[in-house]
C-alpha cells in the first residue's frame, strides 16, 4: 500500500536562492560556468555603457576562479531603503533586485543593459562556492565575502581609504559539481570581452590569464574606431565591393514610436567570399540572431530596392526579394532595446518583436541617403543584388522543368506556395484541420506550404520502405516533398526536393510531442538525407499568452508568448519591476493551435522574423546511440526495456498530469 500522502505538509517552498542550486539549467548553461561569469562581466560593462567604466579587467586564475574589476562607481553598499540590509548583499544574494528594473520611475541606473530577464550576478553566487566583492566608493575600500552558494553571507567590512579611486572586483570561484566541465573556455572568454571592446569604442578591455609558474599572460583589446573596425578585421584579407557603411541612430524625445535612447549602431558591407556576422543587444552577444537582425536585413533591403528602383536598374521580370540583397551582407549590429525578450535565460536570441520596426527604421534613411550620395557604391550592391536574383530565378526555372515531368499528383490538401525555390520556400505539418486552417491564413502564400495531417502517422520505425505508402498520411508528405524514401547510406538525388525547409508544427502538449516523434521516426528512419542536411525543423508554439497593458505615450499596449511556466514567470516578474500590478496582467492558456488565430499563429511559429523553430540535427558519431534509443522506445518488442528505461528517468520528465 502507498504511504505517500499529499497534504500541506508536501508543499515546499524554495528560498532565496534554493530555486537556482535546485534547478540551475532554468537559469543558466550547465556546460561551463561561461554563463555566471558573463552576468559579472555584464554589470562591469553596463558601467561602461553608462559612461561610468573606462576599463574592463579579467583575471583568470589557475585554481578555476575568475576575477572581474571596473573602474566604474561602485555597487552601492548602504542599506536598502525597504529591505534594510546593503545593497551589496541584495544584488549577490536575491533573484529579481539589481539596478536595472526602474526604468518607469526615472530611478533607474542603468537606461540600457543586458540584465531583466531578474538573475544576474545572483545566480553567480548561487552556483559558486565562494564570491569575493571588493568595492571602492565615496573615498573608502569595503569587502564581504559569500560562500557555499550565497548561504554563507560574510560580513561588509570597512578596509581603509582609496582617495577618488571608485570600482567593483568581483573574484568567483564556480562549483564544478553544477557544470559538465568547471573551467571557463579561453577562447569564448576571449571572444566575449572582445566583443566588449568593440560595442565600447574608448574603453580598455584586458584579460590575465594566470600561468602554471604564477606569471600572468595578458590579452588587451581596445577598438577606437568601434564596429567598422572590427569588421574590416573579422573581413581579413577579402575586400568589400563598396566602402563598408556604419553609423548610429536613437531615439529622441519627439519619437512617438520608440522610447528615448533606442535604436542600433551598425557596420556592414558586401564581400564575394563569406564573412562571420555578429549581433549583440545592450552589448548582449546574440549568437543565434534575432528579430534585431531581421529589421537590420528589413531596412537595408528597402533602401536598396529604394535606390534600384529610383535608378531604374532592375531588369524586366525579375523581382528584387530580402536574400537576393542580404545574401551577401557582413554586418556587426550593436541594438539598444529598452526592454529586451530573449529566448531562454542564457539571452543567446533576441525576441522583442519591436526590435525588427526599431532597427528597420533606424537603418533604412541614413542607409538610403548614403547610396545616393555614392551612387557607384550602390550601383556595385544593386549588381550583385540583381545577379542574386537572377541566379535564383534560374536555379527555380530548372527545377520546375524536373518536376513537370514527373507523375506524381500532389496531395488535394495540400495548400502549395507560388515559389519554387528551395532556398526559401517551407511546408508546415500542421497537427489537425482546425490548425491547418488557421495556419492557411497566418502563412506568407509566396513561400510558405501547408499540409494539415488528421490523426497521429504511423509508427514506421519497423516498417518496410516499400508498404510505407499503404499510409495515406506517409503518402501524402513523401509525394508533397518530392523525395521517395531511402536508407542512410543510400546515394539520394534531392534536385526534385520540393521544399528547403520542412517545420512539423503539433500543440505544446503531451500529444503534440507524440506526433513530433512519430513525425521525426519517419524522417530518421525513412527520409535520413532530410536531417543530415539540415532541411528538418520544429516549431515552438508558445503555452501561454499575456498582454500587457499601456503605460503612457511611449510604451502601448503589447502581446507577449511565453514558451513554458519559467517564460511566463519571467514575464510575469518583468511586468511587476516594470511598476505594473499583477492583477492587470491578462494570461490566457492556450490548448492547442486550433485556437490561435491568424496572427498569433504567424507571430509565434511562422513568420522568420519572429518565430521560434528549432533545427533538428544528428549528433556527430553517435549514430549508433541514436538507432538504440529509437529502437527503445519505437520497437514494438522492447516494452519492458521501454518500462524500465521510465522507471530509471521519469524524475527528470516536466509535464502536465
Amino acid at each position: 500500500m502507498a504511504t505517500n500522502k499529499y497534504d500541506e505538509s508536501s508543499f515546499r517552498v524554495l528560498k532565496g536562492l534554493e530555486p537556482v542550486r535546485e534547478r540551475p539549467g532554468m537559469y543558466t548553461r550547465t556546460d561551463s560556468p561561461t554563463h555566471i561569469i558573463q552576468e559579472v562581466i555584464d554589470n562591469a560593462a553596463d558601467e561602461a555603457l553608462a559612461g561610468f567604466a573606462k576599463a574592463i579587467h579579467v583575471t583568470l586564475h589557475q585554481d578555476g576562479s575568475v576575477a572581474v574589476a571596473d573602474n566604474g562607481r561602485g555597487i552601492p553598499v548602504g542599506l536598502h531603503p525597504e529591505e534594510g540590509v546593503p545593497v551589496v548583499v541584495l544584488a549577490y544574494t536575491r533573484l529579481h533586485a539589481g539596478g536595472k528594473f526602474d526604468k518607469k520611475g526615472g530611478n533607474s541606473a542603468y537606461a540600457f543593459s543586458g540584465g531583466l530577464h531578474g538573475v544576474g550576478v545572483a545566480v553567480t553566487n548561487a552556483l559558486s562556492t565562494r564570491v569575493e566583492v571588493e568595492v571602492r566608493r565615496e573615498g573608502k575600500v569595503y569587502s564581504i565575502e559569500f560562500a557555499k552558494g550565497g548561504e554563507h553571507i560574510g560580513e561588509l567590512k570597512e578596509l581603509g581609504t582609496c582617495g577618488k579611486q571608485t570600482g567593483t572586483r568581483v573574484r568567483a570561484w564556480p562549483d564544478g559539481k553544477y557544470f559538465d566541465s568547471p573551467k571557463v573556455p579561453l577562447q569564448e572568454l576571449e571572444r566575449l570581452l572582445r566583443s566588449k571592446a568593440v560595442l565600447l569604442p574608448g574603453v580598455q578591455v584586458s584579460l590575465d590569464i594566470e600561468q602554471a609558474d604564477g606569471k600572468m599572460l595578458t590579452k588587451q583589446w581596445s577598438y577606437p574606431d568601434g564596429l567598422a573596425g572590427y569588421l574590416r578585421e573579422q573581413a581579413g584579407d577579402h575586400e568589400p565591393i563598396a566602402p563598408l557603411f556604419a553609423g548610429e541612430k536613437h531615439a529622441t524625445a519627439d519619437d512617438d514610436s520608440f522610447a528615448v535612447g533606442e535604436g542600433a549602431g551598425w557596420a556592414f558591407g558586401w564581400f564575394l567570399d563569406a564573412v562571420p556576422s555578429e549581433s549583440y543587444v545592450n552589448l548582449i552577444p546574440t549568437v543565434n540572431g534575432g528579430t534585431h537582425e531581421s529589421g537590420l536585413r528589413a531596412g537595408v533591403f528597402e533602401a536598396v530596392k529604394a535606390f534600384v528602383e529610383h535608378h531604374a536598374l532592375l531588369p524586366r521580370g525579375v523581382k528584387l526579394q530580402q536574400d537576393d540583397v542580404a545574401g551577401r551582407m557582413a554586418f556587426v549590429l550593436s541594438a539598444r532595446v529598452l526592454d529586451p525578450q530573449f529566448q531562454g535565460q542564457v539571452k543567446e536570441k533576441l525576441n522583442s518583436r519591436e526590435a525588427v520596426k526599431l532597427v528597420s527604421a533606424m537603418v533604412k534613411d541614413p542607409f538610403e541617403i548614403w547610396l545616393n550620395n555614392h551612387i557607384e557604391a550602390g550601383k556595385a550592391i544593386a549588381e550583385l543584388s540583381i545577379k542574386q536574383a537572377l541566379a535564383r530565378q534560374k536555379s527555380a526555372q530548372k527545377v520546375e522543368k524536373k518536376k513537370q515531368s514527373g507523375v506524381a499528383v500532389l496531395p488535394g490538401k495540400l495548400s502549395d506556395c507560388e515559389s519554387t525555390d528551395i532556398t526559401e520556400n517551407e511546408l508546415f505539418l500542421v497537427e489537425g484541420d482546425s490548425a491547418g486552417g488557421s495556419a492557411k491564413m497566418a502563412r506568407n502564400k509566396e513561400t510558405q506550404a501547408i499540409l494539415p495531417l488528421r490523426g497521429k502517422v504511423l509508427n514506421s520505425w519497423e516498417v518496410e520502405a516499400g508498404r510505407l505508402f499503404a499510409n495515406n498520411e506517409i503518402h501524402d508528405i513523401a509525394v508533397a516533398l518530392g523525395i521517395d524514401p531511402h536508407g542512410p547510406n543510400d546515394a539520394v538525388d534531392l534536385t526534385n526536393l520540393r521544399y528547403g525547409k520542412v517545420v512539423i508544427m503539433s500543440d505544446a502538449d503531451v500529444d503534440g510531442a507524440h506526433i513530433q516523434t512519430l513525425l521525426l521516426t519517419l524522417f530518421y528512419r525513412h527520409f535520413p538525407s532530410l536531417i543530415a542536411n539540415g532541411h528538418v525543423y520544429m516549431a515552438q508554439p508558445p503555452l501561454y499568452r499575456v498582454d500587457v497593458p499601456a503605460q503612457g505615450k511611449k510604451k502601448p499596449a503589447r502581446r507577449q508568448y511565453a514558451l513554458d511556466e519559467g517564460e511566463l514567470i519571467a514575464i510575469k516578474d518583468r511586468a511587476e519591476k516594470d511598476g505594473i500590478k499583477p492583477e492587470a496582467l491578462e494570461v490566457g492558456r492556450f490548448k492547442g493551435l486550433g485556437e490561435m488565430n491568424p496572427e498569433q499563429l504567424r507571430e509565434t511559429a511562422m513568420d522568420p522574423a519572429t518565430r521560434r523553430v528549432l533545427p533538428v540535427l544528428e549528433r556527430t558519431g553517435r549514430r549508433d546511440n541514436t538507432n538504440e534509443l529509437f529502437n527503445l522506445l519505437m520497437g514494438k518488442g522492447e516494452a519492458s526495456g521501454r518500462r524500465a528505461w521510465m522507471e530509471a528517468n521519469g524524475h527528470t520528465v516536466e509535464a502536465d498530469v
